[in-house]
């Protein structure tokens, strides 16, 4: 993984930004080799972290932003989608409104459906009939989980219906009214879902992400660490504001290494 440290959630969302927009601005003109999809097609993700992306996008929105396709990594099972909280409501106010995308190429898994497996596997098949997604952005929990993949996920795992952890709902918790109100279940991409990605940014701040973060990029390849998984991945960038960088023991190597890239990779 390629970490890179930065002073503040607005760079790393203008960071972010930077490269998003320069797939969208490439993708019309290669499309996808395989598939000959040619929209491209961004995984979002909730929460804080993700939020200065969303906000650096809109205020350097092309039109090209509006041809491109999204799929949520995850969704509550049970929470009407009219919720204030379900990601159905989350993606469309901070995604789907900010960057003016079509809402039929907005897609969220279906944590309301009469049959879950089978809307899993649609969620999949979706994926995969879009040409697979270009670019997957990912949080961290305090558990080290990515998506609502908890601890013991299998990295090959595909969207399924999963557990929350108290620690994940009381984390959540803050989002409702009341902890009793965070749903138990929820429906999620799979780590395997995750790394088959064509590219990963995963994002972190704070000091209370920096545990997680350390033991993800530089700890064992561990389920018990579900953000380790992306060690696994050919094209995972981690970026991260000092507070988040404070436990990793290579930090001077990950700033030698940013401001020493060569010409290509910049």
């Amino acid at each position: 993984m390629q970490v890179v440290i930065l002073p503040s959630s607005e760079s790393i969302g203008d960071y972010a930004a930077d490269v998003i927009l320069r797939g969208v601005a490439e993708r019309p003109s290669t499309g996808h080799t395989n598939t000959g999809h040619t929209n491209y097609v961004l995984g979002v993700a909730t929460g804080s972290s993700p939020l200065p992306i969303y906000e650096a996008l809109e205020r350097r929105w092309i039109p090209e932003l509006a041809s491109i396709s999204a799929f949520a990594l995850d969704e509550y099972v049970g929470l009407p989608y009219s919720h204030s909280e379900s990601y159905h409501s989350v993606i469309d106010r901070e995604v789907t409104t900010r960057l003016r995308l079509d809402p039929s190429k907005v897609h969220v898994p279906d944590g309301f459906a009469d049959d879950p497996a089978a809307a899993c596997l649609a969620y999949e098949t979706a994926i995969q009939d879009a040409g697979g997604i270009d670019l997957q952005i990912l949080g961290i929990g305090g558990s080290g989980h990515v998506g609502f993949n908890e601890p013991t996920s299998s990295f090959s795992s595909r969207t399924r219906i999963k557990t929350l952890t108290p620690e994940t709902r009381r984390d959540n918790a803050r989002f409702f009214s009341s902890p009793d109100e965070v749903p138990l279940h929820c429906m999620t991409q799979g780590l395997g879902t995750i790394l088959d990605a064509r590219k990963v940014l995963l994002v972190a701040t704070g000091e209370k992400k920096a545990a997680a973060v350390a033991r993800a990029v530089e700890g064992p390849l561990t389920s018990m660490c579900p953000g380790s998984a992306l060690q696994l991945h050919p094209d995972a960038t981690v970026l991260l504001d000092e507070a988040a960088a404070a436990e990793l023991t290579l930090t001077d190597y990950y700033r030698f290494v940013f401001d020493n890239r060569p010409e290509w990779q910049r």
